[in-house]
């Protein structure tokens, strides 16, 4: 397939602009172009539930480059403009302002939405967390004493709530798992978290699925209302419940969209180079046998490379093997690979009752996870191990 002279990236942050860093590294010296919904150059988004929530840093600290770097990718960077139609015979991209983008290859690195509680439009005090603007919201909003209640128990939601009980909130969480994460690092890791944000007091309210929320005939959220009847007092909630594709744009456009943009394995949504890059994209992965989409912000960077290198021609499959971490409170989990629920885990490293330990999990008799707690340099010693066993199932990183 031609090497294409322009791309135009529709989308930019971390994986908007990771495709187009990688495409200079890689020589590419064609018309590069980088179409953003937000307004604020491009900036990094695992520290806006710690660092900038909690004050530490100031929105100019987490942008993802100096502006002498941008500058240095010679692109042209199109803000505060978003996407609303995609013509896949004209190459050819349609915005909000109503400027019409073309360019030999299109990627599309729209990321997610946060996801709601259903009728609380309108409610004050109900917040979520996906931008600089609504961490910057919510961070005036948290004081000591406040009752917060984060009705989630994913990493987000995790560390919102460490973040919001280090600056004195009184919080509470919720949601339908048993432990905080459990579906990221399985049963027993997930048990000793619950226990590490019970020491610092957050009430964990776990089991119960969300029924709604209190506070409509006064216009301010009030409370938390749980399947089995409860209801968690609040004057503040935070919605971590997930994240949901921004493809509302794609409807039209012909591309298959399902859990995100459906893609072949070199993250190829469409013949033509255009190809889907973050959070959006759900791509084969030949490893699994199934399409797959993740959340993170390593694998906004390593798809990125992979796509890049796919527009200029390598024509090669996409086999990450995810990583992420998480910081709560004093405590950094890091995560490789996956962890299967029927999993079989072995702690290999460490000890928890000395707050530093490795846990590997085993399924079908092949490592296929690692989760450290308080042991990077055993966790990055640990994933050779995945690496390992997909060489020896026939498998090339």
């Amino acid at each position: 397939m031609k090497i294409p002279d322009s791309v135009l990236i529709v989308g930019a942050s971390a994986a908007g602009l990771a495709t187009a860093e990688s495409l200079r590294r890689k020589g590419f010296t064609g018309t590069l172009t980088l179409l953003g919904e937000e307004a604020h150059l491009p900036y990094d988004r695992p520290p806006l539930s710690k660092q900038v929530l909690s004050g530490a840093w100031e929105p100019d600290r987490a942008r993802l480059r100096p502006g002498a770097d941008l500058r240095a990718l010679e692109a042209e960077f199109i803000l505060g403009d978003r996407a609303t139609g995609l013509d896949l015979a004209a190459h050819a991209v349609e915005t909000a302002s109503g400027r019409t983008l073309r360019a030999g290859a299109i990627v599309l690195a729209t990321g997610v939405r946060p996801r709601t509680i259903p009728g609380t439009d309108g409610l004050a005090g109900v917040h979520v967390l996906r931008t600089l603007d609504d961490a910057l919201a919510l961070r005036d909003r948290i004081k000591p004493s406040v009752r917060l209640v984060v009705v989630g128990e994913g990493v987000l939601g995790s560390e919102i709530a460490a973040t919001a009980r280090k600056l004195g909130a009184q919080v509470t969480m919720t949601g339908p798992m048993t432990a905080p994460m459990i579906n990221q690092l399985g049963p027993m890791v997930a048990d000793l978290l619950g226990e590490l944000h019970t020491s610092r007091r957050v009430r964990l309210c776990l089991g119960t699925a969300v029924a709604g929320l209190t506070g409509h005939e006064t216009g301010h959220v009030t409370g938390v209302r749980l399947n089995n009847g409860a209801v968690l007092p609040a004057d503040l909630v935070v919605v971590a419940i997930g994240g949901v594709p921004n493809t509302g744009w794609l409807a039209s456009s012909g591309l298959e969209l399902g859990n995100g943009v459906v893609c072949d394995a070199r993250c190829r949504a469409a013949t033509g180079h255009v190809y889907a890059v973050g959070d959006v994209a759900c791509w084969y992965d030949e490893e699994l046998g199934a399409h797959v989409r993740l959340e993170n912000r390593t694998n906004a960077t390593e798809q990125a490379a992979a796509v890049a290198a796919n527009i200029l021609g390598a024509d090669e499959p996409y086999r990450p093997i995810p990583y992420f971490w998480s910081d709560q409170y004093e405590t950094r989990i890091q995560v490789h690979g996956r962890v299967p629920l029927r999993a079989e885990a072995e702690i290999v490293d460490g000890d928890p009752e000395a707050d530093r330990f490795v846990v590997r999990y085993t399924h079908g008799g092949r490592p296929v996870g690692v989760v450290a707690w308080n042991m990077p340099k055993q966790a990055r010693l640990r994933r050779q191990e995945l690496v390992d066993a997909r060489m020896r199932s026939g498998v090339t990183a």
